[in-house]
């Protein structure tokens, strides 16, 4: 039974300290004082016997007990205020599923799956929203039930621990440029020139910068400066498509572009196989129907070869 000393203001101060990472940014987006906060987390912490946080000069961080409240405490708020939602929406009918994308499933899987998905009869009473950002970003919602699935090349982030997996196939990251670039059809040894060029590539502490870190070791090279850090698809292709940019690009995003010869692969392998891309859900969180039929639309989409 729940200890009723716990009252929702308590979990809410938990789960926003959870999120930002800091006293003082939770306490300013929950309109409090910081020492309301942090004695709501204090209170928090004495009814149920544990510390939930540690703090450390980079901020606070949370405990194994902290990480053990979190998978369960998020899922919980999230389903009161889906009831609520749910009551104020009883008038219009309106559903919605909120899916988290990576930058690997924007070109193709997952705009693929919400055209099946609108087109079926169950998913024409329930909306479609689309949170984009980094994996431990969209990751960390899930778990705080924040999001309903996560979509994409995550299974080299940390943050996917607690969570649960489906893997649809493997992607690839390619090495593209425009064509007439100076190394467009070069025969490529090494991966020396490829530093006389700046490069568009993901942003550092995100799973798919990662791989390039892997091949710049394997190759005894460095990033070259300057360069372009982000995940917007369209910034990317922009720059490949205008400048010497070298983009290293998840192949579902430039596959239309290889086929029509705008953009051309470099002559040396990114990757062999490449990540697992797949579906992420919170298996604490009671699945909803319309969630088990959105996953079936994934699967049936990645089975047909998009990506």
């Amino acid at each position: 039974m729940l200890n009723q000393r716990i009252k929702l203001r308590h979990l809410n101060a938990f789960l926003e300290v959870a999120r930002r990472r800091s006293f003082a940014r939770a306490a300013e987006s929950l309109s409090i004082t910081q020492p309301g906060i942090s004695k709501a987390i204090r209170e928090l912490e004495e009814n149920v016997g544990a510390v939930l946080f540690e703090r450390g000069v980079q901020g606070v961080s949370l405990t194994l007990a902290g990480l053990t409240l979190l998978r369960h405490a998020g899922p919980a708020v999230r389903a009161l205020e889906e009831g609520v939602e749910a009551l104020a929406d009883a008038h219009g009918g309106q559903r919605w599923l909120r899916v988290g994308a990576l930058s690997t499933v924007e070109s193709h899987l997952l705009p693929a799956a919400i055209q099946h998905w609108h087109g079926c009869p169950q998913g024409r009473d329930v909306s479609i929203q689309v949170v984009t950002g980094t994996s431990a970003f969209l990751l960390s919602r899930l778990a705080l039930g924040e999001l309903d699935m996560v979509v994409g090349r995550m299974t080299e982030a940390r943050e996917i621990r607690d969570l649960a997996f489906e893997h649809l196939y493997y992607q690839s990251l390619r090495l593209v440029v425009r064509a007439g670039h100076p190394l467009a059809g070069q025969p490529l040894d090494t991966a020396d020139p490829l530093v006389d060029y700046p490069w568009a590539l993901p942003p550092q502490r995100t799973t798919l910068r990662q791989q390039v870190d892997s091949f710049c070791v394997r190759h005894a090279i460095s990033v070259p400066h300057p360069c372009v850090e982000t995940l917007s698809l369209p910034i990317s292709r922009r720059l490949a498509l205008d400048t010497d940019t070298i983009w290293i690009a998840p192949f579902e995003a430039v596959v239309e572009a290889l086929d029509d010869g705008s953009l051309v692969e470099l002559g040396l392998a990114f990757e062999q196989r490449g990540g697992s891309v797949g579906l992420c859900l919170n298996t604490t969180m009671q699945p909803t129907t319309a969630l088990h039929g959105f996953c079936e639309v994934l699967r049936r989409v990645a089975d047909q070869g998009i990506g």
